[in-house]
């Protein structure tokens, strides 16, 4: 089948049982050549083929809400209502989002780029239905690593209580990045792997379902088999919530799906379909990967599975950087323990699992959990360190204000991912950890230039282990370098990393922005002071009242982050309170959601741009007693 002439998903009421097969074979078929191309989330995508075809198939789109948690499991979703053309620019800047985005579609009726949010809102959706007297269903499809989020959790907890239907998928694929843990996980393992009950239950199905007579009896015996069900696994959790259970359903068989979702649909109160799925299913690479790797992919050859760009293999990822520093205490520290919310492989803590397994903690997809754990561990007088995507560290922030920072707790916080991070778009972009940290007392947030002051930095917190410390580092990878364990920094300090007698200006900035700087000043012979201010709190007070005060020079401050609340805000705050009278410029990311797209196309949409590319010059103007700088700036090349 042509994939991109589906107009939307009506057409599968009509499809026979091989056809919706055969669509399902094309369409995991696509997915993986164009993601192959593009680069995005691959394995989720491919192990819920079957189940979003049958959704599409039970329910009625857009009357009827399906929606996905985490949205990145949405692709089959698109294709079916109708934007396999747009594949060609999945992830691109102005192309088709790798989430659900309300304004591609009307089909797309939630955005999600963290997960356990899907519930809640399907919760509220099933109440605002029934007060307005509609007769929609709800759809939410949550996956295993996510059912267990501590919203996740709230909402069925909530939907326990009400009479308000909704229909709760949940996809289990024993995965969240990498191999799902904890609990729940563990239930479920219980109900998957119950063959014994399951083959009693198909055979006993086949056999009584035929004819009349045969499904009289099976209807009569039902409370046989729930007792036999429940002599082999314990399934009852969910109803325990008072919400009713069906499965477990084989997630890759289209006519069991239907069938199951169509009881689903005339179940009178709400109802959890447990679909057991293989993420990756249909392309042998993503299906025997059990560390994350085609979770979320660059673009790959579709044969050796091996990524068409893996970049400069002589360099490290500042997350790799980090956790070395780290594990390299943990071998002369038994008081060192590391904390990750599901996130192993993406924030490079491989080795420190595998070497101190007793004393590293995976805690699932649950960053308020995760930190509130870490707090806990430092009141018992354990060192704790932290890996969090920026972007997800935000759901955390009342654990970091008042079970950290408001108890003065020390611990050290990796924020992965800070910045711009590119293709995956607003949801996953780290420009607000700045703006939400900085207003926290007793918090030090830091952002190295390089690997030695990455690793210098994680050397001052564990030799001086009294404070929450913060450290973001971005995506990307640099040049490693070593530093003796006894090599440390000056908390609250700065440094002039570029500076003749006779500077023209001085540029502000921090984070892997100095040395991309640094680079094209020098290549461009200009006469421009550079200052690291790599300590955004506490700033160093003063190398600041120097710089503002020592002449009348243009000063800039170079952020690549949200605007309000950034180092800007923190020096026009300082510059107040000191009574200091003078402006500078300030260049950041302004008010919005940044777009999706690679970090220079980002760039550019922002006015941020990216310094390796451009070509800018400068010159002064005298207003009111007081120096402002413009920025006249030229993308090389004339564009």
């Amino acid at each position: 089948m042509d994939l991109t002439k589906i107009k939307g998903p009506s057409f599968l009421k009509e499809l026979t049982e091989k056809e919706l097969n055969d669509l399902a074979k094309d369409i995991r078929q696509f997915i993986i050549e164009s993601v192959s191309q593009t680069g995005g989330h691959l394995s989720s995508n491919l192990g819920i083929v079957e189940l979003t075809i049958a959704l599409h198939y039970v329910f009625n789109s857009p009357e009827d809400k399906i929606f996905f948690d985490v949205g990145h499991q949405c692709y089959v979703h698109k294709i079916l209502t109708g934007r396999a053309k747009d594949f060609t620019h999945l992830r691109k800047f102005n192309g088709l989002s790798g989430f659900q985005k309300r304004c591609e579609s009307k089909h797309d009726v939630w955005e999600a780029g963290h997960s356990s949010t899907a519930l809640s809102a399907a919760v509220a959706m099933a109440i605002a239905r029934d007060l307005n007297k509609e007769s929609f269903n709800v759809v939410p499809v949550v996956g295993d690593g996510a059912i267990v989020g501590g919203e996740s959790l709230e909402a069925l907890n909530h939907l326990g209580s009400i009479n308000n239907k909704v229909i709760l998928i949940l996809n289990d694929n024993q995965m969240s990045i990498s191999k799902s843990i904890g609990g729940m996980n563990n239930f479920l393992n219980n109900v998957r792997m119950s063959n014994t009950y399951n083959k009693m239950k198909d055979d006993y199905r086949s056999i009584l379902q035929h004819g009349k007579l045969g499904e009289g009896v099976y209807k009569a015996t039902k409370y046989i088999k729930d007792f036999v069900k429940r002599g082999f696994i314990n399934d009852t959790i969910f109803e325990d919530f008072g919400i009713d259970y069906l499965g477990p359903v084989d997630g890759h068989n289209i006519v069991e799906l239907i069938r199951v979702l169509q009881l689903a649909q005339k179940n009178k109160k709400s109802v959890v379909v447990h679909v057991v799925t293989e993420k990756g299913k249909g392309y042998s690479f993503a299906e025997n990967d059990q560390e994350g790797k085609w979770h979320g992919t660059p673009p790959f050859n579709v044969k050796n599975g091996r990524v068409l760009s893996s970049g400069n293999p002589s360099k490290k990822s500042w997350s790799e950087i980090i956790s070395d520093q780290v594990l390299q205490w943990m071998k002369i520290d038994k008081d060192i323990v590391s904390i990750t919310p599901a996130m192993i492989k993406g924030s490079a803590m491989n080795n420190l699992f595998k070497v101190f397994p007793e004393r590293c903690f995976d805690v699932g997809i649950a960053e308020e959990h995760a930190l509130t754990f870490t707090a806990g561990l430092s009141i018992s007088q354990k060192k704790p360190f932290i890996s969090v995507y920026s972007s997800f560290l935000q759901r955390a922030y009342d654990q970091i204000n008042h079970d950290i920072a408001r108890m003065d707790l020390p611990c050290l916080c990796s924020i992965d991912r800070a910045g711009i991070v590119g293709e995956d778009g607003p949801t996953h972009h780290g420009v607000f950890d700045v703006s939400i940290l900085s207003p926290i007392p007793n918090i030090v947030l830091f952002a190295p230039k390089d690997a030695r002051e990455l690793r210098q930095f994680v050397n001052t917190a564990f030799h001086n282990f009294n404070k929450p410390y913060f450290i973001r580092i971005p995506r990307g990878s640099i040049d490693d370098i070593k530093v003796d364990y006894n090599n440390q920094l000056e908390l609250g300090t700065w440094t002039i990393e570029s500076c003749k007698d006779d500077y023209k200006m001085t540029l502000i900035c921090y984070g892997d922005n100095v040395e991309k700087i640094k680079t094209i000043i020098k290549s461009k012979h200009l006469n421009i002071r550079i200052i690291n201010a790599r300590f955004i709190k506490p700033i160093d007070e003063d190398m600041v009242h120097k710089i503002f005060t020592e002449n009348d020079k243009p000063i800039l401050v170079y952020e690549t982050i949200l605007k309000t609340g950034s180092l800007g805000s923190i020096l026009l705050t300082y510059c107040n309170e000191k009574h200091i009278l003078r402006t500078f410029e300030h260049i950041a990311l302004a008010d919005h959601y940044s777009k999706q797209g690679s970090v220079q196309e980002i760039y550019d949409d922002e006015k941020i741009k990216h310094w390796e590319s451009l070509n800018f010059s400068s010159h002064c103007t005298r207003w009111y007693g007081c120096w402002y700088i413009t920025f006249r700036i030229s993308v090389c090349g004339g564009k």
